[in-house]
């Protein structure tokens, strides 16, 4: 690779991390060919995009990014997998379920929102973490569920003191 590739490489991955707030990076070596295959699937299918990188490539592009990727350079060793999602969650879900059946991809480390995940330990935690579209779902869940206890009381008791009222003036009559 010339230094001109090289350096379009970098400027490449110094766009995408400037452009994503959810990075995975991932070891998927020794994964053989259909194997590699299926996860590229699952990845696609899950709204994540996966992509092999070079580690000095991806550092230099860490450096020269405006974020603050802390100590996730420290992680780049060995063979490593750049996994972008919309959501924050989507990658670790993809990985937990493919390692049902196979040993890899190992989480090396993630950058979510400004908040880095280092280690393969995270990865439960990666998974729990919720999507903006599934907290706008819970915030809104729980705003709407004050009211509807409101509408439901007063229908119900509505209709019995309705009642009541229609019993007590039949008495009088």
């Amino acid at each position: 690779m010339t230094r001109e590739e090289k350096s379009k490489v970098i400027e490449q991955l110094t766009a995408t991390l400037a452009d994503n707030q959810n990075i995975y990076l991932a070891d998927i070596s020794g994964l053989d060919a259909g194997t590699t295959s299926n996860l590229r699937r699952a990845c696609f299918k899950a709204g994540v995009s996966l992509s092999v990188v070079k580690n000095t490539l991806l550092a230099k592009a860490m450096e020269s990014s405006d974020k603050d990727f802390g100590d996730l350079s420290t992680v780049l060793k060995g063979n490593t997998s750049l996994m972008i999602a919309e959501a924050g969650n989507a990658p670790a879900k993809v990985i937990k379920e493919f390692r049902k059946k196979s040993e890899k991809p190992l989480l090396k480390g993630a950058f979510i929102e400004e908040a880095i995940f280092i280690g393969d330990d995270q990865l439960e935690t990666l998974v729990e973490i919720k999507s903006r579209e599934e907290l706008i779902g819970e915030i809104i869940g729980l705003l709407q569920s004050p009211a509807k206890n409101v509408i439901s009381a007063l229908k119900s008791g509505g209709g019995t003191l309705s009642g009541i009222l229609k019993t007590l003036s039949e008495k009088e009559g």
